[in-house]
């Protein structure tokens, strides 16, 4: 079997119906598939509608989307303008072929390029494969912090 082509681009428009097949594939591993409530028509105006809020970049390997990584800006009174990480995922049979460290990678110079003052993410507690992942990047955990939040 030849060797596979993975492309690491800029998500576009397009991308998104696949891209919420893969949110959705991401819930179900996260045991929450019910917490997905966005449309696709959301999730596309979102991102490439007059005021995106969010930007992603894809994984596409032989010609399919198996992978993204989809961020915002937040901002730090304290550092400025950062970069978070809302999703990072590649699909389980894809897994192993170094797609994320590509998507890791594509993210952290993209928040070189745009002079942001870091990159920011949380973690499951439990989600191991995830937190081996990231502490190939020096990634520093905080154990002070607590998250909160209204759902609406």
């Amino acid at each position: 079997m030849p060797p596979t082509t993975i492309t690491i681009r800029k998500a576009i428009k397009t991308d998104c119906p696949r891209m919420l097949e893969l949110v959705n594939e991401l819930a179900l591993y996260e045991r929450a598939p019910q917490e997905v409530t966005v449309t696709l028509d959301h999730f596309i105006e979102s991102g490439f509608g007059d005021n995106p809020v969010w930007w992603a970049f894809v994984a596409e390997e032989d010609g399919i989307v198996n992978g993204m990584a989809l961020y915002y800006i937040r901002y730090s009174t304290w550092k400025g303008q950062k970069m978070y990480l809302e999703d990072i995922l590649v699909t389980e049979e894809s897994r192993g072929k170094g797609i994320g460290s590509l998507l890791m990678n594509a993210l952290i110079n993209e928040a070189k390029e745009k002079n942001f003052k870091g990159l920011t993410w949380q973690i499951l507690n439990w989600n191991e494969p995830a937190l081996n992942f990231y502490r190939k990047y020096n990634t520093r955990f905080d154990d002070e912090w607590i998250n909160g939040m209204i759902d609406f």
